[in-house]
Protein backbone atom coordinates (compact mmCIF):
# COMPACT_ATOMS: atom_id res chain seq x y z
CA UNK A 1 0.00 0.00 0.00
CA UNK A 2 1.30 3.43 -0.90
CA UNK A 3 0.85 5.83 2.01
CA UNK A 4 3.30 8.35 3.35
CA UNK A 5 5.86 8.40 0.47
CA UNK A 6 8.05 11.49 0.95
CA UNK A 7 5.79 13.30 3.40
CA UNK A 8 6.97 14.50 6.80
CA UNK A 9 7.11 11.59 9.23
CA UNK A 10 7.17 13.66 12.43
CA UNK A 11 4.55 15.76 14.14
CA UNK A 12 3.12 19.09 13.02
CA UNK A 13 5.11 21.12 15.54
CA UNK A 14 8.28 19.50 14.27
CA UNK A 15 7.30 20.36 10.71
CA UNK A 16 6.91 24.03 11.60
CA UNK A 17 10.38 23.92 13.16
CA UNK A 18 11.70 22.36 9.93
CA UNK A 19 10.09 25.17 7.94
CA UNK A 20 11.65 27.81 10.18
CA UNK A 21 15.11 26.24 9.94
CA UNK A 22 14.88 25.91 6.17
CA UNK A 23 15.10 22.12 6.29
CA UNK A 24 11.84 21.91 4.39
CA UNK A 25 9.50 24.39 2.71
CA UNK A 26 5.69 24.61 2.96
CA UNK A 27 5.27 24.21 -0.79
CA UNK A 28 7.60 21.20 -0.85
CA UNK A 29 5.64 19.55 1.95
CA UNK A 30 2.29 20.30 0.35
CA UNK A 31 3.44 18.74 -2.93
CA UNK A 32 4.59 15.65 -1.04
CA UNK A 33 1.20 15.39 0.65
CA UNK A 34 -0.68 15.87 -2.60
CA UNK A 35 1.42 13.16 -4.24
CA UNK A 36 0.87 10.80 -1.31
CA UNK A 37 -2.88 11.43 -1.38
CA UNK A 38 -2.97 10.71 -5.10
CA UNK A 39 -1.03 7.46 -4.66
CA UNK A 40 -2.85 6.24 -1.56
CA UNK A 41 -5.57 3.61 -1.56
CA UNK A 42 -6.72 4.38 1.98
CA UNK A 43 -9.68 6.36 0.57
CA UNK A 44 -9.13 8.88 3.34
CA UNK A 45 -9.55 12.02 1.20
CA UNK A 46 -12.65 13.01 -0.76
CA UNK A 47 -11.72 16.48 -2.04
CA UNK A 48 -8.44 18.25 -2.75
CA UNK A 49 -8.16 22.03 -3.16
CA UNK A 50 -4.85 22.05 -5.03
CA UNK A 51 -4.89 25.57 -6.44
CA UNK A 52 -5.78 27.39 -3.23
CA UNK A 53 -3.55 25.13 -1.16
CA UNK A 54 -0.54 25.84 -3.38
CA UNK A 55 -1.17 29.56 -3.15
CA UNK A 56 -1.43 29.36 0.65
CA UNK A 57 1.71 27.25 0.92
CA UNK A 58 3.69 29.55 -1.37
CA UNK A 59 2.77 32.53 0.81
CA UNK A 60 2.90 30.81 4.19
CA UNK A 61 4.11 32.74 7.22
CA UNK A 62 6.11 30.10 9.07
CA UNK A 63 6.34 32.30 12.17
CA UNK A 64 2.70 31.44 12.87
CA UNK A 65 1.80 28.42 15.07
CA UNK A 66 0.84 26.21 12.12
CA UNK A 67 2.55 28.29 9.45
CA UNK A 68 2.65 26.26 6.22
CA UNK A 69 1.37 22.98 7.71
CA UNK A 70 -0.93 21.10 5.31
CA UNK A 71 -4.00 19.92 7.22
CA UNK A 72 -7.00 17.79 6.45
CA UNK A 73 -10.47 19.10 7.17
CA UNK A 74 -13.11 16.57 8.18
CA UNK A 75 -15.96 16.27 5.70
CA UNK A 76 -18.49 17.40 8.32
CA UNK A 77 -16.69 20.73 8.89
CA UNK A 78 -17.78 23.53 6.60
CA UNK A 79 -15.42 25.55 4.42
CA UNK A 80 -16.81 28.20 2.09
CA UNK A 81 -16.50 27.06 -1.52
CA UNK A 82 -15.75 23.43 -0.63
CA UNK A 83 -18.19 20.50 -0.90
CA UNK A 84 -20.60 20.45 2.04
CA UNK A 85 -21.90 16.92 1.61
CA UNK A 86 -22.45 15.69 5.19
CA UNK A 87 -20.88 12.52 3.69
CA UNK A 88 -24.31 11.81 2.20
CA UNK A 89 -25.45 11.20 -1.38
CA UNK A 90 -28.46 13.58 -1.22
CA UNK A 91 -26.04 16.43 -0.42
CA UNK A 92 -23.36 15.47 -2.95
CA UNK A 93 -23.73 18.73 -4.89
CA UNK A 94 -23.97 21.11 -1.91
CA UNK A 95 -21.25 23.75 -1.53
CA UNK A 96 -20.25 25.41 1.73
CA UNK A 97 -21.36 29.00 2.17
CA UNK A 98 -19.49 29.81 5.39
CA UNK A 99 -16.23 28.74 7.01
CA UNK A 100 -16.51 27.31 10.50
CA UNK A 101 -15.02 29.51 13.21
CA UNK A 102 -12.62 26.76 14.29
CA UNK A 103 -11.36 26.37 10.71
CA UNK A 104 -10.91 30.11 10.28
CA UNK A 105 -8.80 30.19 13.44
CA UNK A 106 -6.53 27.53 11.94
CA UNK A 107 -6.24 29.54 8.73
CA UNK A 108 -5.34 32.61 10.78
CA UNK A 109 -2.66 30.49 12.51
CA UNK A 110 -1.05 29.75 9.15
CA UNK A 111 -2.47 26.30 8.37
CA UNK A 112 -2.79 25.31 4.71
CA UNK A 113 -6.15 23.71 3.99
CA UNK A 114 -5.02 20.88 1.73
CA UNK A 115 -7.99 18.57 1.49
CA UNK A 116 -11.22 17.24 2.90
CA UNK A 117 -11.11 13.92 4.74
CA UNK A 118 -13.87 11.32 4.65
CA UNK A 119 -16.36 10.86 7.47
CA UNK A 120 -19.26 8.62 8.30
CA UNK A 121 -22.62 9.87 7.06
CA UNK A 122 -23.77 12.75 9.31
CA UNK A 123 -21.19 11.48 11.82
CA UNK A 124 -23.68 8.87 12.92
CA UNK A 125 -21.58 5.70 13.32
CA UNK A 126 -18.00 4.80 14.23
CA UNK A 127 -17.20 3.29 10.85
CA UNK A 128 -16.28 5.43 7.83
CA UNK A 129 -18.12 3.66 5.02
CA UNK A 130 -20.66 5.64 3.01
CA UNK A 131 -22.63 5.36 -0.20
CA UNK A 132 -21.00 8.60 -1.33
CA UNK A 133 -17.35 7.57 -0.96
CA UNK A 134 -17.20 3.89 -0.02
CA UNK A 135 -15.04 2.45 2.74
CA UNK A 136 -12.05 4.26 4.24
CA UNK A 137 -9.15 1.99 5.21
CA UNK A 138 -7.00 1.69 8.31
CA UNK A 139 -3.29 2.12 7.45
CA UNK A 140 -2.36 -0.59 9.98
CA UNK A 141 -4.49 -3.09 8.04
CA UNK A 142 -6.48 -2.02 4.96
CA UNK A 143 -9.12 -4.67 5.63
CA UNK A 144 -10.02 -2.86 8.86
CA UNK A 145 -11.81 0.42 9.52
CA UNK A 146 -10.06 3.49 10.95
CA UNK A 147 -13.26 4.10 12.90
CA UNK A 148 -15.51 7.08 12.66
CA UNK A 149 -16.83 9.51 12.32
CA UNK A 150 -13.39 11.14 11.93
CA UNK A 151 -12.11 8.06 10.09
CA UNK A 152 -10.64 9.84 7.09
CA UNK A 153 -8.74 12.23 9.35
CA UNK A 154 -7.28 9.41 11.42
CA UNK A 155 -6.38 7.33 8.35
CA UNK A 156 -4.71 10.29 6.66
CA UNK A 157 -2.64 11.23 9.71
CA UNK A 158 -1.70 7.68 10.76
CA UNK A 159 -1.14 6.80 7.11
CA UNK A 160 1.38 9.60 6.65
CA UNK A 161 -0.61 11.64 4.14
CA UNK A 162 -0.91 14.69 6.41
CA UNK A 163 0.63 15.59 9.76
CA UNK A 164 -2.65 16.60 11.43
CA UNK A 165 -6.38 16.88 10.67
CA UNK A 166 -9.59 18.15 12.18
CA UNK A 167 -11.94 15.89 14.08
CA UNK A 168 -15.24 16.09 15.89
CA UNK A 169 -16.41 14.01 18.83
CA UNK A 170 -20.14 13.69 19.40
CA UNK A 171 -20.08 10.13 20.71
CA UNK A 172 -16.43 9.18 20.59
CA UNK A 173 -15.56 10.27 17.05
CA UNK A 174 -12.10 11.59 17.93
CA UNK A 175 -11.17 9.01 20.57
CA UNK A 176 -12.50 5.96 18.70
CA UNK A 177 -10.49 6.52 15.47
CA UNK A 178 -7.46 7.64 17.48
CA UNK A 179 -7.63 4.34 19.36
CA UNK A 180 -8.04 2.30 16.19
CA UNK A 181 -5.13 3.96 14.35
CA UNK A 182 -2.56 4.56 17.09
CA UNK A 183 -3.00 8.34 17.33
CA UNK A 184 -3.50 10.73 20.21
CA UNK A 185 -7.01 12.16 20.61
CA UNK A 186 -8.47 14.64 23.09
CA UNK A 187 -12.16 15.30 23.53
CA UNK A 188 -12.17 18.47 25.58
CA UNK A 189 -14.70 19.87 28.01
CA UNK A 190 -17.91 20.65 26.13
CA UNK A 191 -17.71 24.09 24.52
CA UNK A 192 -13.92 24.43 24.62
CA UNK A 193 -13.66 25.03 20.85
CA UNK A 194 -16.63 26.92 19.34
CA UNK A 195 -18.76 25.18 16.74
CA UNK A 196 -20.36 28.15 14.97
CA UNK A 197 -21.41 29.90 12.91
CA UNK A 198 -24.99 28.77 12.32
CA UNK A 199 -24.88 26.20 15.11
CA UNK A 200 -27.87 25.03 17.12
CA UNK A 201 -27.67 23.39 20.54
CA UNK A 202 -28.52 19.93 19.18
CA UNK A 203 -28.10 17.18 21.74
CA UNK A 204 -25.21 19.02 23.45
CA UNK A 205 -22.59 16.34 22.88
CA UNK A 206 -20.43 17.50 19.95
CA UNK A 207 -16.86 18.67 20.57
CA UNK A 208 -14.29 19.92 18.06
CA UNK A 209 -10.65 18.88 18.08
CA UNK A 210 -8.01 17.10 16.05
CA UNK A 211 -6.38 13.79 15.24
CA UNK A 212 -2.68 14.19 15.97
CA UNK A 213 0.57 12.28 16.27
CA UNK A 214 1.79 14.00 19.44
CA UNK A 215 0.60 15.61 22.64
CA UNK A 216 2.24 18.90 21.78
CA UNK A 217 0.43 19.01 18.43
CA UNK A 218 -2.91 18.75 20.20
CA UNK A 219 -1.85 21.33 22.79
CA UNK A 220 -0.90 23.80 20.04
CA UNK A 221 -4.19 23.06 18.27
CA UNK A 222 -6.10 24.10 21.38
CA UNK A 223 -3.90 27.16 21.83
CA UNK A 224 -5.06 28.27 18.39
CA UNK A 225 -8.67 27.11 18.43
CA UNK A 226 -10.15 27.43 21.91
CA UNK A 227 -12.09 30.40 23.24
CA UNK A 228 -15.55 31.94 23.29
CA UNK A 229 -17.24 33.01 20.08
CA UNK A 230 -20.50 34.94 19.90
CA UNK A 231 -21.89 32.61 17.23
CA UNK A 232 -21.66 29.69 19.63
CA UNK A 233 -23.20 31.00 22.85
CA UNK A 234 -22.34 27.76 24.70
CA UNK A 235 -18.60 28.05 23.97
CA UNK A 236 -16.21 28.57 26.89
CA UNK A 237 -13.86 31.48 27.69
CA UNK A 238 -10.37 31.29 26.23
CA UNK A 239 -7.62 29.47 28.14
CA UNK A 240 -3.99 30.34 27.37
CA UNK A 241 -0.79 28.34 27.56
CA UNK A 242 -1.72 24.84 26.47
CA UNK A 243 1.59 24.02 24.79
CA UNK A 244 3.73 26.20 27.04
CA UNK A 245 2.26 24.49 30.09
CA UNK A 246 3.03 20.93 29.00
CA UNK A 247 4.86 19.10 31.77
CA UNK A 248 4.13 21.72 34.40
CA UNK A 249 1.13 19.88 35.79
CA UNK A 250 2.77 16.49 36.32
CA UNK A 251 3.60 17.17 39.98
CA UNK A 252 -0.09 17.87 40.58
CA UNK A 253 -0.88 14.27 39.57
CA UNK A 254 1.07 12.75 42.46
CA UNK A 255 -1.26 11.65 45.23
CA UNK A 256 -4.37 11.96 43.07
CA UNK A 257 -6.79 9.04 43.02
CA UNK A 258 -7.49 6.90 39.99
CA UNK A 259 -9.82 4.00 39.31
CA UNK A 260 -9.48 1.43 36.58
CA UNK A 261 -12.82 0.63 34.97
CA UNK A 262 -11.88 -0.96 31.67
CA UNK A 263 -15.51 -1.41 30.59
CA UNK A 264 -16.81 1.90 32.01
CA UNK A 265 -19.26 -0.18 34.01
CA UNK A 266 -21.50 -0.90 31.03
CA UNK A 267 -19.61 -2.02 27.91
CA UNK A 268 -18.56 -5.47 26.76
CA UNK A 269 -14.79 -5.39 26.19
CA UNK A 270 -12.65 -8.09 24.58
CA UNK A 271 -10.51 -10.03 27.02
CA UNK A 272 -7.22 -9.06 25.37
CA UNK A 273 -8.17 -5.37 25.31
CA UNK A 274 -9.20 -5.51 28.96
CA UNK A 275 -5.92 -7.14 29.96
CA UNK A 276 -3.83 -4.61 28.02
CA UNK A 277 -5.74 -1.64 29.44
CA UNK A 278 -5.61 -2.88 33.03
CA UNK A 279 -1.91 -3.69 32.89
CA UNK A 280 -0.98 -0.38 31.29
CA UNK A 281 -3.20 1.60 33.66
CA UNK A 282 -1.63 -0.12 36.67
CA UNK A 283 1.84 0.80 35.40
CA UNK A 284 0.89 4.39 34.61
CA UNK A 285 -0.82 4.99 37.95
CA UNK A 286 2.36 3.84 39.68
CA UNK A 287 4.58 5.93 37.42
CA UNK A 288 2.63 9.08 38.20
CA UNK A 289 2.45 8.45 41.93
CA UNK A 290 -1.33 8.20 41.94
CA UNK A 291 -3.32 6.15 44.40
CA UNK A 292 -5.51 3.47 42.89
CA UNK A 293 -8.99 3.23 44.38
CA UNK A 294 -11.98 1.06 43.66
CA UNK A 295 -15.44 2.24 42.66
CA UNK A 296 -18.85 0.64 42.95
CA UNK A 297 -20.45 3.11 40.55
CA UNK A 298 -22.48 1.46 37.80
CA UNK A 299 -22.86 3.33 34.51
CA UNK A 300 -26.32 3.23 32.90
CA UNK A 301 -26.35 2.21 29.25
CA UNK A 302 -26.07 5.46 27.35
CA UNK A 303 -27.03 4.72 23.75
CA UNK A 304 -30.76 5.44 23.90
CA UNK A 305 -30.67 9.11 24.87
CA UNK A 306 -27.77 9.80 22.54
CA UNK A 307 -29.54 8.17 19.58
CA UNK A 308 -32.96 9.66 20.29
CA UNK A 309 -31.80 13.24 20.70
CA UNK A 310 -29.33 12.90 17.84
CA UNK A 311 -32.16 11.77 15.61
CA UNK A 312 -33.75 15.20 15.85
CA UNK A 313 -30.63 16.82 14.43
CA UNK A 314 -30.48 14.22 11.70
CA UNK A 315 -34.08 14.88 10.68
CA UNK A 316 -33.48 18.64 10.75
CA UNK A 317 -30.69 18.15 8.19
CA UNK A 318 -32.66 15.99 5.75
CA UNK A 319 -36.22 17.20 6.34
CA UNK A 320 -36.64 19.05 3.02
CA UNK A 321 -35.47 15.94 1.17
CA UNK A 322 -37.34 13.32 3.17
CA UNK A 323 -38.71 10.76 2.34
CA UNK A 324 -37.43 10.89 -1.26
CA UNK A 325 -33.82 10.77 -0.06
CA UNK A 326 -34.37 7.66 2.06
CA UNK A 327 -33.03 5.09 -0.44
CA UNK A 328 -29.85 7.14 -0.88
CA UNK A 329 -28.99 7.12 2.85
CA UNK A 330 -27.00 4.43 4.58
CA UNK A 331 -29.13 1.96 6.52
CA UNK A 332 -28.46 3.31 10.03
CA UNK A 333 -29.17 6.90 9.01
CA UNK A 334 -32.33 5.98 7.11
CA UNK A 335 -33.53 3.99 10.12
CA UNK A 336 -32.64 6.88 12.42
CA UNK A 337 -34.77 9.37 10.51
CA UNK A 338 -37.67 6.94 10.28
CA UNK A 339 -37.51 6.16 14.00
CA UNK A 340 -37.45 9.84 14.88
CA UNK A 341 -40.56 10.55 12.81
CA UNK A 342 -42.41 7.41 13.87
CA UNK A 343 -41.59 7.21 17.55
CA UNK A 344 -40.19 10.46 18.91
CA UNK A 345 -42.76 12.12 21.15
CA UNK A 346 -43.01 13.64 24.61
CA UNK A 347 -42.70 10.20 26.21
CA UNK A 348 -39.48 9.39 24.33
CA UNK A 349 -38.11 12.87 25.05
CA UNK A 350 -38.78 12.43 28.74
CA UNK A 351 -37.16 8.99 28.74
CA UNK A 352 -34.12 10.41 26.99
CA UNK A 353 -33.90 13.17 29.58
CA UNK A 354 -34.18 10.62 32.38
CA UNK A 355 -31.35 8.62 30.85
CA UNK A 356 -29.22 11.70 30.43
CA UNK A 357 -29.75 12.63 34.07
CA UNK A 358 -28.84 9.09 35.06
CA UNK A 359 -25.57 9.30 33.13
CA UNK A 360 -24.76 12.69 34.64
CA UNK A 361 -25.39 11.42 38.16
CA UNK A 362 -23.33 8.28 37.60
CA UNK A 363 -20.43 10.27 36.16
CA UNK A 364 -20.60 12.66 39.12
CA UNK A 365 -20.50 9.67 41.47
CA UNK A 366 -17.56 8.24 39.55
CA UNK A 367 -15.55 11.44 39.92
CA UNK A 368 -16.50 11.62 43.58
CA UNK A 369 -14.85 8.22 43.98
CA UNK A 370 -11.75 9.08 41.94
CA UNK A 371 -10.00 12.02 40.30
CA UNK A 372 -9.32 10.05 37.11
CA UNK A 373 -10.87 7.05 35.39
CA UNK A 374 -8.82 4.66 33.25
CA UNK A 375 -10.82 2.70 30.67
CA UNK A 376 -10.59 1.16 27.24
CA UNK A 377 -11.15 3.50 24.30
CA UNK A 378 -12.75 0.78 22.16
CA UNK A 379 -14.32 -2.58 23.01
CA UNK A 380 -11.79 -4.34 20.79
CA UNK A 381 -9.38 -3.59 17.94
CA UNK A 382 -10.53 -2.13 14.61
CA UNK A 383 -13.17 -4.24 12.86
CA UNK A 384 -13.77 -4.76 9.13
CA UNK A 385 -13.89 -1.68 6.90
CA UNK A 386 -16.70 -3.14 4.78
CA UNK A 387 -20.11 -4.30 5.90
CA UNK A 388 -22.15 -3.48 8.98
CA UNK A 389 -21.12 -2.77 12.56
CA UNK A 390 -20.24 -6.16 14.05
CA UNK A 391 -21.69 -7.70 17.19
CA UNK A 392 -18.47 -9.57 18.01
CA UNK A 393 -15.83 -7.94 20.19
CA UNK A 394 -12.80 -10.17 20.31
CA UNK A 395 -13.95 -13.24 22.18
CA UNK A 396 -17.30 -11.76 23.26
CA UNK A 397 -20.71 -10.99 21.80
CA UNK A 398 -22.86 -7.90 22.34
CA UNK A 399 -25.30 -5.70 20.45
CA UNK A 400 -23.91 -3.08 18.03
CA UNK A 401 -24.76 -0.28 20.49
CA UNK A 402 -21.79 -1.60 22.47
CA UNK A 403 -19.48 0.24 20.06
CA UNK A 404 -20.10 3.59 21.77
CA UNK A 405 -20.70 2.66 25.40
CA UNK A 406 -17.13 3.45 26.43
CA UNK A 407 -17.07 6.94 24.97
CA UNK A 408 -20.64 8.31 24.97
CA UNK A 409 -20.80 8.96 28.75
CA UNK A 410 -18.21 11.73 28.46
CA UNK A 411 -20.12 13.30 25.57
CA UNK A 412 -23.31 13.40 27.60
CA UNK A 413 -21.62 14.58 30.81
CA UNK A 414 -19.37 17.00 28.94
CA UNK A 415 -16.09 16.13 30.70
CA UNK A 416 -12.72 15.81 28.95
CA UNK A 417 -11.20 12.46 27.98
CA UNK A 418 -8.17 11.36 25.97
CA UNK A 419 -7.20 8.28 24.02
CA UNK A 420 -3.53 7.33 24.37
CA UNK A 421 -1.84 4.65 22.23
CA UNK A 422 -0.58 1.84 24.49
CA UNK A 423 0.68 -0.78 22.07
CA UNK A 424 -0.43 -3.41 19.58
CA UNK A 425 -2.74 -6.35 20.03
CA UNK A 426 -1.88 -9.91 19.05
CA UNK A 427 -3.30 -9.01 15.62
CA UNK A 428 -0.81 -6.17 15.24
CA UNK A 429 -3.48 -3.48 15.62
CA UNK A 430 -3.35 -0.43 17.91
CA UNK A 431 -5.08 -0.37 21.29
CA UNK A 432 -6.02 2.86 23.04
CA UNK A 433 -6.23 3.69 26.74
CA UNK A 434 -8.95 6.18 27.58
CA UNK A 435 -8.35 8.48 30.55
CA UNK A 436 -11.23 10.59 31.83
CA UNK A 437 -11.16 13.61 34.15
CA UNK A 438 -13.75 16.05 35.52
CA UNK A 439 -14.58 19.22 33.59
CA UNK A 440 -11.82 21.74 32.82
CA UNK A 441 -8.92 19.34 33.55
CA UNK A 442 -7.60 18.90 30.02
CA UNK A 443 -4.10 20.03 30.92
CA UNK A 444 -3.78 17.30 33.54
CA UNK A 445 -4.83 14.76 30.91
CA UNK A 446 -2.27 16.18 28.50
CA UNK A 447 0.45 15.70 31.10
CA UNK A 448 -0.63 12.11 31.74
CA UNK A 449 -0.36 11.46 28.01
CA UNK A 450 2.94 13.35 27.84
CA UNK A 451 4.46 10.98 30.40
CA UNK A 452 3.45 8.01 28.27
CA UNK A 453 4.80 9.69 25.16
CA UNK A 454 8.19 10.27 26.82
CA UNK A 455 8.56 6.88 28.48
CA UNK A 456 6.81 4.57 26.04
CA UNK A 457 6.62 6.50 22.77
CA UNK A 458 4.18 5.33 20.13
CA UNK A 459 4.83 5.13 16.36
CA UNK A 460 3.91 8.41 14.69
CA UNK A 461 2.75 6.70 11.50
CA UNK A 462 1.69 3.17 10.67
CA UNK A 463 4.52 1.02 9.29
Amino acid sequence: MSTHADTWKGDAVGLVEAFRSGERSPLEELEASLAAIEASDLNAVCFVDEENARESAANADVSLPFGGVPIGVKELDEVAGWPNTHASVPFADEIGTVTDTKIQRLIDAGAVLACQTTASEFGGVNQTNTKLHGATRNPWNPERTPGGSSGGSSAAVAGGLLPIATGGDGGGSIRIPAGFTGLFGLKATFGRIPLGPQIGPGNLTVNAGCLSRSVRDTARWFDVSNGFDLRDPLSLPRVEGWEAGLGSFTDQLRGRTATVLANMGAATVATETTEMVEAFAEWLIGELGMNRVETTTQMPRSGGAWSATGGLGLYRTVRDRWPECGPDLTGPMRAGVAATLDAYDAKVAAQAEDERIGINEAMADLFTDADFVFAATNPSVAFNADGHLPSTFGDKEASPINHGLLTIPSNIFGNPAVSIPIGLSSEGLPVGLQVLAPHFNEQLLLDIALHVEKTKPWPLVAP
